[in-house]
């Protein structure tokens, strides 16, 4: 089994490292992740100018190939798939971090594994809750190595990723979960250069609804979360409801 490891930290993460490794025993594993943090870019690729995809040996990766490359979360996913051999399945993480509810518009890391299920290969998005002194990276990589090995051993749905988060303790087990309510309440804060200018920082306060269910309870309760995720965005109860009120409506458009 061939295994492509991305990641939106950056190749030098202590969380893409402890995944790669935890992986080791399920398969040929290679990793190509930016070669600096890619945080919030969000599914953005790289068109209006060339990449660079470099292997690098000072990343502490050991026998695992490593390679870095100056783009994209996705631009590694499409560069290591189209490079290193289509892989049987792209990982991507372990993000510092939860990504939940709404973080998904713009994780770097849910894009890795967004690219991956849009090239029709199974993926995986894993991310930790950041909160506390120590991040548990190699605890949860050994749980991310049971779900990547469940996804090789039965497959997803087309067009279907999985989106992981762990508590950043030692789990009570899985919940399946839905989308929450999390997301970051922006605000822009102005300050003022030496030479008088202003300039801005758009800053961010995480809030959601503890609600049964969704992938913010489940980790707050101390569970591992794993939400499928559809590229498919179409309301399609909607668009059946639209479609008949349009041809009632505006029939010159029917």
């Amino acid at each position: 089994m061939r295994i492509l490891v991305a990641n939106d930290d950056g190749i030098f993460s202590p969380g893409i490292k402890a995944l790669a490794f935890a992986l080791r025993g399920l398969g040929e594993v290679n990793v190509v992740a930016p070669d600096v943090e890619q945080s919030g870019v969000g599914h953005s690729i790289t068109f209006r100018r060339p990449l660079r995809f470099k292997h690098t040996a000072s990343a502490g990766f050991g026998e695992i190939p490593a390679y870095r490359v100056d783009g994209t979360p996705a631009d590694c996913v499409v560069l290591g798939s189209q490079l290193l051999g289509r892989p049987d399945v792209v990982v991507s993480g372990i993000n510092i971090g939860v990504n939940m509810g709404l973080d998904l518009t713009h994780s770097g890391t849910v894009a890795a594994a967004l690219e991956g299920a849009s090239l029709g290969i199974p993926s995986i998005a894993f991310s930790l809750d950041a909160s506390g002194e120590e991040l548990r990276f190699d605890e949860a990589a050994r749980h991310a190595a049971s779900i990547v090995r469940w996804v090789l051993e039965h497959g997803l749905p087309p067009k279907t990723l999985l989106n992981v988060n762990f508590p950043n303790r030692s789990p009570l087990g899985i919940r399946i979960t839905r989308l929450s309510t999390h997301r970051y309440e922006d605000s822009v804060v102005k300050r003022i250069d030496p030479e008088g200018r202003p300039y801005y920082w758009v800053a961010g306060k995480p809030t959601a609804e503890l609600e049964e269910g969704t992938d913010f309870w489940a980790v707050q309760q101390g569970y591992i979360s794993v939400t499928p995720i559809t590229l498919d965005y179409t309301n399609h109860a909607f668009a059946a409801e639209l479609r008949e009120s349009f041809r009632l409506e505006i029939p010159q458009l029917g």
